[in-house]
């Protein structure tokens, strides 16, 4: 399938844990390094337009997560879908393309969470960060659990409506804009990587390893980001925000303020997938950040 301003000519593959993963890779080979980190459902697909303005100055990276995109799809048994793995495959990544020191991450959603993580491990490594609707820490207290996501959370019923009807990802190419619909092509470009039961596992299993409450297998992991997010506090960051999203709302925005006050802040009157409704603002903000907050700059 032709995927629209998809950069395929930079599409490439690694065996990471013994999966094979996807990513994009270009730009200027003796730059600094730019790593985009999606979350669920979405793919790399999602930093299109972003990847395609940066790697003129950048050396630029755009993974697939195991089960996303165009990266492997494993069955149960064959892949531990949980947060330390998803960090384990991007450790491993960066490793094999021999990156290992000043980097920027980009991320969104629960890609905010795996770079999060990732540079929880190694804060030497990280240089700055730019962050759209996504976690770095628990739940925010006030904010209540969207009907939607429990329910997709269900026995049974969150398998028969991630990976049966298709509801999360159908849902996503909907209800993740708000500023302008995105036209058919588009949408399929979203939905094709995962376009039968089989091929949506990952999403549901994304889904299911948001822990709401200490037993959960991935809590401690999300724990160990929240209490060391702080050491990032005097990083240069860029925090952009679509204030029209259900999941990632004002009560994760006011905590990112509240924890980065020194952060750069910009908002959008704009959905989840801030790059799809508001891209041709935000990407030159991005553009604008990096550019000032290189190595020596500031």
């Amino acid at each position: 399938m032709q995927y629209p301003n998809y950069p395929s000519e930079s599409s490439c593959y690694a065996t990471i844990n013994n999966k094979q993963m996807h990513y994009l890779e270009g730009g200027k080979e003796n730059a600094e390094t730019i790593v985009m980190i999606h979350g669920n459902p979405s793919w790399s697909f999602y930093y299109r337009h972003l990847f395609t303005a940066l790697i003129d100055k950048y050396h630029c990276i755009a993974p697939d997560h195991i089960g996303m995109g165009l990266s492997d799809k494993p069955a149960d048994g064959e892949y531990d879908f949980t947060l330390k793995k998803r960090v384990d495959d991007l450790d491993e990544l960066l490793s094999f393309l021999g990156i290992d020191n000043n980097l920027t991450l980009i991320v969104h959603d629960w890609g905010g969470m795996i770079g999060l993580a990732y540079a929880t491990r190694h804060p030497e490594k990280i240089q700055r960060l730019v962050i759209s609707n996504t976690a770095g820490f628990h739940i925010p207290l006030a904010k209540q659990i969207p009907w939607q996501l429990k329910l997709s959370r269900t026995p049974l019923i969150g398998a028969l409506l991630i990976q049966g009807f298709n509801a999360f990802c159908r849902g996503g190419v909907i209800k993740c804009v708000s500023r302008k619909p995105m036209t058919s092509d588009i949408k399929k470009a979203y939905l094709s990587p995962h376009n039968h039961w089989a091929n949506r596992l990952s999403v549901l299993r994304f889904v299911e390893d948001i822990p709401l409450d200490k037993n959960h297998i991935s809590y401690d992991d999300v724990d160990k980001v929240d209490k060391n997010l702080d050491q990032f506090s005097k990083l240069p960051i860029l925090i952009c925000w679509g204030l029209n999203d259900f999941v990632f709302d004002q009560y994760y925005l006011d905590e990112w303020k509240n924890r980065m006050p020194d952060a750069e802040y910009h908002e959008f009157d704009a959905g989840h997938y801030l790059l799809e409704d508001a891209g041709e603002e935000v990407i030159p903000l991005i553009q604008n950040f990096l550019e000032k907050t290189q190595a020596g700059q500031t």
